[in-house]
This record gives C-alpha cells, sequence and structure tokens, in this order.
C-alpha cells in the first residue's frame, strides 16, 4: 500500500517547528479562506484533545507516544479529513502525519511508514507547507516563551525535526514549499496563499 492523494478535495499541511508561527499564519488563512475546513493534529478530536495535553505536559515512553499519536492520527481521518474531502472541501490542517513521522525519531522507519498508512488509510496532503528558522531566530523566539517538553530538547533537536519533515515530504512525494519563517508575517502569507492557488486549481 503507497500513500496516496485525496481525488476529492483538497488538503494543505502547514508544517514547522514549535514557535515558526504556523498559528499566526492559520489565523491569517482562515480569512482568506473563509469557506475552507481548519484543523490540527494533535488535537481536533476530543480524543485528540486529551492526547495533546498527555505528550505536551507529561514524560512519557517515546514509543507510547508514537502510539497516542497515531491514535489521535487515525481519529482525525475519520471524524475531519476523509468526510470534508469527500466533499470536495479545502481542508488546511496545522501540521499532520508529516510531523508525526519527523518527531517519531526511535521508531523503524519500515514500520513508522506501514503504521501511518494504516492510521491515514494512505491518504497524504496535496500540498506541505514547510516554514522554517534557523538556529538564531529559532534561539529568539524560544527565550521569550515558556517551553513545552518537546521544546525544551533543544535547539539541535528542534533543528533536526524540520530537516526531518522534509525528508518526509519528499520520501511521500508531497508537493512541498519551503518558507523562510522569519520573513515579514505578510509575506509569508502571500507565498502560502499563492502556493495554493497554484496546486488548488490543478487538483
Amino acid at each position: 500500500m503507497e500513500f496516496k492523494k485525496s481525488h476529492s478535495g483538497f488538503y494543505v499541511a502547514i508544517e514547522g517547528i514549535d514557535t515558526c508561527g504556523k498559528s499566526t499564519q492559520i489565523t491569517n488563512l482562515m480569512a482568506y479562506y473563509p469557506h475552507a475546513i481548519f484543523s490540527k493534529e494533535p488535537g481536533a478530536s476530543a480524543l485528540g484533545a486529551k492526547i495533546r495535553g498527555i505528550v505536551l505536559n507529561d514524560t512519557i515512553d517515546s514509543v507510547a507516544e508514537f502510539f497516542l499519536f497515531l491514535s489521535d492520527r487515525a481519529q482525525h481521518y475519520a471524524e475531519v479529513l476523509k468526510p470534508h474531502l469527500d466533499s470536495h472541501k479545502l481542508v488546511i490542517t496545522d501540521r499532520s502525519l508529516l510531523s508525526g513521522m519527523a518527531y517519531a525519531k526511535d521508531i523503524d522507519e519500515k514500520l513508522l511508514l506501514a503504521c501511518n498508512q494504516l492510521a491515514m488509510r494512505a491518504l497524504k496532503p496535496h500540498l506541505c507547507i514547510l516554514l522554517e528558522l534557523d538556529k538564531k531566530n529559532l534561539e529568539a523566539r524560544l527565550s521569550a516563551k515558556a517551553n513545552d517538553n518537546i521544546e525544551k530538547r533543544g535547539f539541535g533537536y528542534m533543528l533536526e525535526i524540520q530537516e526531518r519533515l522534509a525528508r518526509y515530504a519528499s520520501l511521500l512525494g508531497v508537493d512541498m514549499v519551503r518558507i523562510d519563517a522569519s520573513l515579514p508575517i505578510p509575506t509569508i502569507t502571500e507565498c502560502i496563499t499563492s502556493s495554493i492557488g497554484k496546486l488548488f486549481y490543478k487538483a
């Protein structure tokens, strides 16, 4: 079984490490696409909200963390992605299976791919927008906020995750646009909407 794109709606994943500005861009996109469906991983469902709270605030085993995120992803597919894509909607998510794979560093890659294929019923995004930070900008942003368990793992860890995000998007054949997250917010929004427009009308 291979990952595939939806043949009905259009699925966009906004990706990037914490503090890259995903939430700000999602807010801007909500105004730009008032009829689109907006969601997030983890936490879009009642189950996902509980899982997100556990992972961000408790110290748990990496394999346990992996399966918790898979559970959230499977529920997100069933409750949000499939029904809205089947209804020909534009679906924009804050994170996706790409984050799930990038953060699961301790899991064998073949198992990682197989488990995510199962959770997503082989669905993948049409487009990944990857907001990227260099070490200097990442350090400045982290110093300005209280950090959760993931952020406390350090700059090197987060920059490695950033590269893994790009790697898995490429590996799965997801169209990807990499954007410098230190650019002015309106410029980033314009880059995103332009990228969506170019592919959305081809889908």
